[in-house]
């Protein structure tokens, strides 16, 4: 069976380390602020201003105010800064986050991204995605493997305008954690559930598959 939303965010948060400054992008990502494993301190960003983002808020603990990049209210930890988003950026581009996870319309085999513009279609647009992608050590891109209709959304070549070029190193789908290498995407882990030949099936560019592929310890 596919993942959860919820499910792959816990998969994507076994990626935090001790210490990591980490932005969450919109949609399946901001669901990693739940999922922090134990043990683990790390400061979330949001590219609207917030330095410590903690988990969301309970009904009574709401404030309208307090919003990440989504406008999704949040809370704050202790410790945590409220800044400009130009101070926010500056963050970004200066290269001071670890870790950016982010969600995706199409990913390829070079580690291309496409996550803003479908042509011919309303999409909220760049926002600060492209920042993120240049600035970033290392992203995560977590997305469905495949659209509604079953076209595969990891490909030979990205058919939508990119959002950069290069630079994603892991995707986490409701099938499988997949590495992207050498001009290949690598198989990791599959869900639970889910076969090699399933995810092969939904898998248009080129998918590297080890004898073991181990289920995903969510």
């Amino acid at each position: 069976m596919a993942l959860s939303r919820e499910q792959m965010a816990r998969r994507v948060a076994q990626e935090l380390r001790d210490g990591f400054y980490v932005n969450l992008g919109i949609g399946i990502p901001t669901l990693v602020a739940n999922c922090v494993p134990d043990g683990i301190d790390v400061m979330l960003q949001s590219e609207n201003g917030l330095l410590g983002i903690g988990p969301y808020p309970l009904e009574h603990e709401v404030d309208a105010d307090m919003v990440n990049a989504g406008k999704a209210t949040v809370t704050a930890v202790t410790g945590s800064s409220i800044v400009s988003s130009a101070d926010s950026f500056a963050m970004i581009r200066g290269g001071h986050i670890d870790l950016t996870v982010l969600g995706a319309f199409e990913v390829d085999v070079s580690g291309n991204i496409a996550s803003y513009m479908i042509p011919g279609k309303k999409v909220k647009g760049m926002g600060g995605a492209m920042d993120l992608v240049a600035g970033a050590e290392n992203i995560i891109v977590t997305m469905t493997h495949a659209s509604k209709d079953g076209q595969s959304k990891l490909l030979k070549n990205c058919s939508l305008p990119l959002t950069g070029v290069g630079c994603i190193r892991n995707v986490v789908t409701d099938l499988a954690f997949i590495e992207i290498k050498d001009g290949c995407f690598w198989l990791r882990e599959r869900a639970p559930g889910i076969s090699v030949e399933q995810i092969v099936e939904l898998t248009e560019g080129e998918l590297v598959v080890p004898d073991v592929v181990p289920v995903m310890d969510i």
